[in-house]
């Protein structure tokens, strides 16, 4: 019997037993969609992250308020004549940045360091012409657009006058647009709008940024000058953060050994550091690897789930090739009988274990890449359909067939003709 014979034997078996078959599919068809799917929304995330971490620059730094660790010595009486000294390390929160720190930072380290650009952020109440909402306002300086890539679609940003001055002026994102207004076509050059019951004139509108490395929309946000957002607004004295442009990528671990000795005489810290520091600095760069860490983390849990499917379907082949096997002992006895080898009984059980995974295979693969599409226009995630996950998941689901089909064809191969036509 040629190959050709076989295959279609191994076709008319599986047709007379559509549901058993399509049932049988049903776990490689699973698995497969699943692991192009899971691949298709790691890779998407990961280029967003990369794409987000390159818009700001590599040579980004940001400077964090952090935790000072104090070490405590508890003396506790046991007895009349002796005591035990017990040691404890507590983290106190603390904010001791100022804006004072983020100029002399700018100006002390100008051989390493750009500009820098001090911030602070809050959730405010916005009212335009009776429509309420809620948004993100930063008070920042001057230097916010340079350091970090920000542009302003229309009108302008402000400038030093206006920060000294304490003005009552701001920008809007083209999300502020559309919740006040029904459309980020609109423009609210001009206008005046209430933050927090205070009236802005708004001077500009930014140019749209999209989702952000942790999926927060950056259009959505309203940027004040940050002395009137810190006296008029927010009625904060220590600034939030600063976002710190070094001149190179090279230079940012020397910008960062020098912020840190700056911060720790300034701030009047003890050793031992970096324990008792009050501050953080991170760079974009280990934004990066933490994120790509975290994607890769979940991608692979995600994807070891969908192999354990594709094992388990594999494992629901191998048992329905059995009872295959069981309900046509007489066929193959005839089979045999008429002159067909155990090879021949061999290849057919193969050839229809690998039709039932390799067709699962196709269709599974139809299914994730149709998933990661509509993923992407419907609820907009960034999904990239990996070609050699493909490849892979048509190889795999290939050889899950073949593997779990072995032993179902050797038990039918093995079987003897005699035997199996007393069968029943």
């Amino acid at each position: 019997m040629n190959l050709a014979e076989c295959m279609r034997v191994a076709v008319r078996g599986l047709s007379n037993n559509k549901m058993r078959t399509a049932l049988t599919m049903l776990g490689i068809i699973i698995g497969v969609g699943v692991v192009i799917l899971v691949v298709a929304i790691g890779q998407g995330a990961a280029k967003s992250v990369t794409d987000t971490v390159n818009a700001l620059g590599t040579n980004l730094l940001t400077l964090f308020p952090g935790q000072t660790r104090l070490t405590a010595n508890a003396v506790s009486k046991t007895t009349a004549t002796s005591t035990n000294t017990t040691t404890s390390t507590l983290a106190t929160a603390s904010n001791h940045l100022t804006l004072d720190d983020s100029r002399i930072i700018a100006s002390q380290f100008s051989n390493t360091i750009d500009a820098v650009a001090a911030q602070v952020r809050s959730n405010v109440q916005i009212r335009y012409k009776g429509v309420d909402s809620t948004t993100n306002c930063t008070g920042t300086t001057t230097d916010y657009p340079y350091v970090n890539n920000v542009e302003v679609m229309s009108g302008r940003f402000f400038n030093d006058f206006e920060v000294e001055g304490d003005e009552k002026v701001c920008l809007v994102g083209t999300t502020i647009l559309t919740k006040l207004l029904g459309t980020d076509q609109a423009n609210l050059v001009g206008d005046s709008i209430l933050v927090n019951r205070i009236s802005f004139r708004v001077i500009g509108i930014l140019a749209p940024k999209g989702a952000g490395a942790w999926g927060q929309d950056q259009d959505d946000v309203i940027v004040i000058p940050i002395s009137t957002a810190m006296q008029r607004v927010m009625n904060k004295t220590r600034i939030d953060f600063m976002s710190i442009r070094c001149t190179t990528p090279q230079v940012m671990p020397l910008a960062t050994e020098q912020i840190s000795a700056y911060l720790r005489i300034h701030h009047h810290l003890q050793p031992p550091f970096p324990d008792n520091d009050d501050f953080q600095i991170r760079s974009q760069t280990d934004l990066l690897e933490r994120q790509q860490s975290i994607t890769t983390t979940m991608t692979s849990l995600l994807s070891a789930v969908a192999v354990i499917s594709l094992v388990v379907g594999g494992i629901g082949i191998m048992n329905i090739m059995l009872v295959s096997v069981t309900e046509r002992t007489r066929e193959i006895g005839i089979r045999k009988a008429i002159g067909a080898t155990p090879r021949d009984i061999l290849l057919q059980f193969l050839i229809e274990s690998a039709i039932i995974s390799l067709l699962g295979g196709l269709i599974g693969i139809v299914l994730g890449v149709g998933g990661a599409i509509g993923l992407s226009k419907l609820a907009g995630w960034n999904t990239i359909v990996d070609q050699t996950a493909v490849v892979a998941a048509v190889v795999v689901s290939g050889g899950v067939g073949l593997f779990f089909g072995i032993y179902p064809a050797s038990k039918a191969a093995a079987l003897h003709p005699i035997e199996a036509l007393r069968y029943e």
